[in-house]
């Protein structure tokens, strides 16, 4: 009696399970049969329509034998600072390299003209990028504009008026332990979703692995699995609201291991509309520079009211952290509505506004709160709008060298600057009108064009010192050489 007691209290309690499960999704009629879809189902259904597939291309480095291309080899310039290093005999040169897929990741649809985000480093050194929508629909895809901080960046396709658009929500609002899914295209597996809750907010990576500082961090941390591939793609609430655009992993090989990271949309939307409105991003600076507030350091210096924060260690001249009155040893703890808690919330919290705008920071002094109005503004201590730095910041008017003058001076090549304007990076160098361009990092230079191509090329490159190192003659004959650092 015991046993079957204790059989019919199950099933009571399963039938109950089930009327509870029934009463919280949604009951469709297929076939004459009543089927049941819970949350994510419906979730899933709305989002990966709207999430794309991105591929991006680019020519192979080109190499000799067995070994790779040298890109200063037989540039004097590079010499004349290095030193010659001992190099093997140059091999016959292989074919022209053909463009080839680098790259794999996601992005997704925010507007129904076109526009994608993505991360930058799904895009980056692409010569050309392909998207593929959920229903197998090509296109070409050009970039409107990148950033590096934040690894965020803007794509746009030309596409009928029929793309499935995922709208944004709030990421200030997410919860820890709120569902949550990821969907991309995991190792090429197109349209996959993953389920999961948010973990953690506000997570710096680097800070918390003891790395050197890679950018704006404030991810959102989930236990949704993500892996290679799902870069750029949407953390979705279930209501289906983007509220993240994932970008990364913690693992130790390199595939999941139960923590991922998105990029929350209140940075993506600020980020995304200065791409669109001015092809770079209208970064605000405090000018200021600070610790993480931690218990050893309260006991350090004594630091009365408050036990978390930013503490001030210098504030910079012509900042707006000097015009707010902050000194060294204040305790930011928000601005505006934003608290600062951690070194990510106050790079989140700066990054939703812009230079010009108006914030109040609140601080701690000697154990008191008290508020500063202040106007934030760029990095060269002003409330300008920044412009993207293009080919154009060289401040050259370059075309293809006359032949009689490239006959004149022995040359087969060459590219010539017909103007050189004052602010430009090229007169900063020292370089004047009319000298002829030959080689820059060691490749031969004959267009305009293969001008502006590297120099996108080196300022997309990893090297923390990115330099043009410029050899070339004047019409007289006379030989010279410019080095035109390309650092913000």
């Amino acid at each position: 009696m015991k046993l079957l007691s204790a059989i019919i209290s199950s099933a009571m309690l399963l039938s109950a399970a089930a009327m509870t499960a029934q009463e919280n999704t949604t009951a469709t009629h297929q076939g004459g049969r009543v089927i049941y879809q819970d949350d994510f189902t419906n979730t899933a259904a709305e989002t990966v329509n709207g999430v794309v597939s991105v591929k991006s291309f680019a020519t192979p480095r080109q190499s000799y034998g067995n070994r790779s291309y040298d890109p200063f080899a037989d540039d004097p310039f590079f010499e004349f600072f290095f030193g010659s290093p001992q190099r093997q005999p140059r091999q016959q040169e292989q074919p022209k390299a053909q463009q080839r897929q680098t790259g794999l990741g996601s992005g997704v649809i925010i507007s129904a003209d076109g526009y994608i985000v993505t991360n930058n480093h799904v895009i980056a050194n692409a010569e050309r990028l392909e998207v593929t929508l959920n229903d197998n629909r090509n296109f070409t895809a050009e970039v409107i504009g990148a950033d590096e901080v934040t690894d965020l960046a803007l794509i746009k396709i030309d596409a009928p008026s029929d793309l499935h658009v995922i709208p944004f929500g709030d990421s200030e609002n997410l919860l820890v332990g709120e569902w949550v899914l990821a969907v991309g295209n995991p190792f090429g597996f197109t349209s996959t979703v993953t389920a999961g809750i948010v973990s953690a907010k506000a997570r710096n990576i680097s800070s918390q692995f003891g790395q050197g500082a890679r950018g704006i961090e404030s991810y959102i941390q989930t236990d949704a699995a993500v892996n290679s591939g799902n870069s750029g793609g949407a953390l979705v609430n279930l209501k289906g609201e983007l509220v993240g655009i994932n970008a990364a992993i913690y693992s130790s090989t390199g595939n999941y291991a139960g923590c991922s990271f998105a990029i929350p949309t209140s940075i993506v939307k600020k980020v995304v509309s200065d791409l669109k409105d001015f092809g770079t991003v209208q970064r605000a600076y405090l000018g200021v520079l600070f610790m993480e507030l931690t218990p050893e350091l309260v006991k350090e210096k004594d630091i009365k009211g408050v036990n978390s924060g930013i503490y001030v260690e210098s504030v910079q001249e012509r900042s707006a952290a000097t015009e707010a009155g902050l000194k060294s040893g204040d305790i930011i703890i928000a601005i505006d509505r934003y608290p600062t808690l951690s070194t990510a919330q106050l790079q989140e919290a700066i990054t939703n506004f812009s230079p010009g705008q108006q914030v109040t920071i609140t601080y701690s002094r000697d154990g008191r709160r008290q508020p500063a109005n202040v106007t934030l503004r760029n990095n060269q201590g002003s409330t300008a709008i920044t412009r993207p730095d293009t080919p154009e910041s060289l401040g050259a008017e370059m075309a293809d060298a006359d032949e009689a003058l490239l006959k004149s001076l022995g040359l087969s090549h060459g590219v010539s600057v017909k103007s050189v304007s004052a602010d430009g990076r090229f007169a900063e160098a020292g370089m004047k009108k009319n000298f002829v361009i030959l080689m820059i990092n060691g490749q031969r230079i004959d267009s305009a064009e293969s001008v502006n191509k590297l120099y996108k090329a080196i300022r997309q490159s990893d090297s923390r010192d990115k330099v043009m190192f410029i050899s070339g003659v004047y019409p007289d004959g006379q030989q010279a050489y410019y080095a035109v650092p390309l650092n913000d």
